[in-house]
This record gives structure tokens, C-alpha cells and sequence, in this order.
């Protein structure tokens, strides 16, 4: 029995021996491949509880076919034709009398703006009475001398000068009259002896007022603006587009513009016209139309940054909360199994592309599966894992 006892002592003291003189422990190696397999399973797998998942609001989501636009990024502003602006300035010169606008007011057309008074306008009407009653003179000797002339009993002389005189006159009077209308003042008022010293300007378009240059008293000239008004029924966008992206656009291509410096919102419109010169700043202007739909108080002026669509693409998307950075890389959590309490999610990296109303777009080279469902608000899981 001692024999045997002293023989197991030993073959174990033996054993001992050869175990330490190796330089790898089988135990230590065990133990390490073990961790790793655990480290490679927190890399590529995440538990999350029912608890987790339903305290946090988690969500499961699929992949959406989505339509991906590409558009040509552009600034401008908003402005209205050439026929809904109006500068309104004086035929002649002479002092506002009268000035009861002010910027915003709204005007219809044919109403009284401001009025002038130089005493030159009573110098015309004058000038208009008179060659007025010469011209009923000269009209007369020139049919009589006509008639004369006809039945050889004047001579073509006599006849020519009376033709003359007559035509001369007359291209005056209409001048005097035309002058009287640009002035406002009515011709006929003037030859039932009702001569006045002012002149009313009125309203070219119906609008707002966008620009008082005067006040009552002021001394304005033919070249000096009076004020603008302008109509914004039909307000549009004048777009400044690069040379490189001309070629690109076409008529009718959709256009979404935002006013930065005003509000959040989008609105919508389309191209219509697009210019045929480049600029010094290898630009093309590009007119688009606004949505008719769109109820709002556009100013003209205002500062726009636009998008014009030149394609469009169908692709797969996933939410923005459904993909996660990490080490300048994207990831998404896909749901490998749920048992019990628990889902099980695996990391998987992604390609992804552009990114619209919230949704981004996964490149084909993903390998994902259109049945995979993808965790969303999981956003920090990674991140703590990292």
C-alpha cells in the first residue's frame, strides 16, 4: 500500500515537472480562446431585453424602396416681370403738391398717385387754344384755296402755302394735344376755358408701393423717380446657375426653393425659361415659376437657395435614426433572433449614399436581405460597446 502511494506521488510530481518546463499553459490558452470568442461576440452581437426595447421606445423597421431625386443646388431671388414693375417719374418737371402714399400702400390701376404743378402747363394749354382757333382759320383757307385752285382761278402758289400752313398747323396741334394727355390734363376742359397749373400721375398697374422718393414741396425732374410700385401676382425666381450644370436643365423640371433668412419651410415651382448667355460669372440666368397653389406673402428681393431635380432614383433606405456612426464608419443593428425576453442583433456595416427627408439611401453592396429587420433608437448601443 505504501508502495503504491509513493509511486502516485510520483508519477503527479513528474507530471508537475514537465507541465512547468512548457512554455504554454493549456489552462491560460483555454481561457484566452474563450475570451476572445466572447469579445467576438460583443463586436458583432448586442442583447437587448423586452424591457430595454420597450423603456427606450425601440422600434424594428424594414427597408423601404425610396425615391432618391438628384438636383443642382442654385441661389436667386424672388422677382416679378418687367410689366409688374412700375417706376413712375414726371413727363415735366415741377413740385409735388400733393403726396398721399406711403411704401405699402396698395394701389389699383387709374388711381391718383401724386400730383405736379409748374406753371409751363398753363404755357402749353395756352399754346393749344391758340393754334386750336388758327388751325379752324387755316382749315378753311385751305379748302378755299383748294377750290380756287380747281377751277384754275388761284394759283397753285397761293394753293400750296394755304396746304402748308394748314398741315403745319394742324401736326402741331396734335402734338400740343397729345402733350396735354400725358400731362393728364383733359383737352377738352382746356377748350371750354378750364386751364389748370397741376398734373395728376396715376397709377400704370394695380400693386404696392414699394419706394417714396418725395415729400410735398420737393422740385422733381423727368429723370427723377417718383416712386415704384410693384404687382406680385405673378412673382417668380431668377436663378443663377453655373455654366458646368447648364447642359443639365431642362423645361418644367421641378424646383424646391427655401428663403433662409425667413422661414423653415419648402415650396415648390418649376423651370420655364433658360437664358442662352453666360455671364461674367459663367452663369445662366434661369426663370421658374412658382406653384400658383402657394398661399404666401413672398417679398420681391427675398434671398432663395433652390434645388432643381435633374433625376431621380429608386433605391433602398432605412431611417436616419436606423444607421449609426462609429470609427467614421455605418452600421446598422439587424435583428438575428428574439427568444424569450431577449433580441439578439448583429452589427452589420453598410453602404450608404445620399441622404432625403430623413431617409438614406443603402447601396446594393450592403448583402443585406429585404427581409432583415433593422433596429431603430439603438443608436448608443454601439457606441457603448466601442
Amino acid at each position: 500500500m505504501n508502495t503504491l502511494i509513493k509511486y502516485i506521488i510520483s508519477i503527479s510530481i513528474s507530471l508537475l515537472v514537465i507541465s512547468c518546463g512548457k512554455s504554454d499553459n493549456p489552462t491560460e490558452k483555454l481561457n484566452t480562446l474563450a475570451n476572445n470568442d466572447d469579445e467576438s461576440k460583443v463586436s458583432n452581437e448586442i442583447i437587448v431585453s423586452k424591457a430595454q426595447f420597450e423603456n427606450e421606445n425601440m422600434k424594428l423597421v424594414n427597408l423601404q424602396e425610396v425615391s432618391f431625386p438628384k438636383y443642382i443646388k442654385t441661389t436667386g431671388t424672388i422677382d416679378v416681370p418687367p410689366n409688374s414693375r412700375a417706376i413712375i417719374s414726371a413727363q415735366i418737371g415741377g413740385y409735388i403738391k400733393n403726396s398721399p402714399l406711403l411704401i405699402g400702400d396698395e394701389v389699383k390701376k387709374g388711381q391718383a398717385l401724386v400730383t405736379i404743378e409748374n406753371l409751363d402747363f398753363i404755357q402749353i394749354q395756352q399754346e393749344y387754344l391758340e393754334t386750336s382757333e388758327q388751325l379752324i382759320y387755316l382749315k378753311s383757307e385751305y379748302e378755299r384755296q383748294k377750290e380756287l385752285f380747281e377751277e384754275k382761278i388761284s394759283s397753285k402758289k397761293s394753293f400750296l402755302k394755304a396746304e402748308s400752313d394748314y398741315k403745319k398747323t394742324k401736326a402741331k396741334y396734335n402734338g400740343l394735344h397729345k402733350k396735354l394727355q400725358m400731362l393728364n390734363i383733359n383737352p377738352i376742359a382746356v377748350k371750354n376755358g378750364n386751364l389748370t397749373s397741376v398734373s395728376t400721375i396715376y397709377a400704370p398697374i394695380s400693386g404696392s408701393i414699394t419706394s417714396v422718393n418725395i415729400s410735398t414741396g420737393a422740385h422733381v425732374s423727368p429723370a427723377d423717380k417718383i416712386m415704384e410700385i410693384v404687382n406680385t401676382e405673378h412673382i417668380h425666381l431668377e436663378l443663377k446657375v453655373f455654366e458646368k450644370d447648364v447642359l443639365k436643365l431642362k423645361k418644367g423640371q421641378k424646383v424646391v426653393f427655401r428663403i433662409p433668412e425667413s422661414t423653415n419651410e419648402s415650396f415648390e415651382g418649376d423651370i420655364h425659361l433658360i437664358g442662352k448667355l453666360i455671364d461674367e460669372n459663367r452663369t445662366v440666368q434661369v426663370h421658374a415659376h412658382i406653384d400658383h397653389k402657394i398661399k404666401h406673402n413672398f417679398i420681391v428681393g427675398m434671398f432663395v437657395e433652390t434645388d432643381i431635380l435633374i433625376d431621380n432614383t429608386i433605391s433602398k433606405a432605412l431611417p436616419e435614426s436606423a444607421i449609426i456612426d462609429a470609427n467614421d464608419k455605418k452600421y446598422a443593428l439587424i435583428l438575428k433572433s428574439k427568444e424569450g425576453d431577449n433580441y439578439t442583433f448583429i452589427k452589420k456595416e453598410l453602404t450608404v449614399g445620399d441622404t432625403y427627408n430623413s431617409l438614406i439611401q443603402i447601396k446594393e453592396n450592403s448583402k443585406i436581405k429585404s427581409t432583415d429587420q433593422f433596429l431603430l433608437g439603438g443608436y448608443h448601443l454601439i457606441s457603448d460597446e466601442e
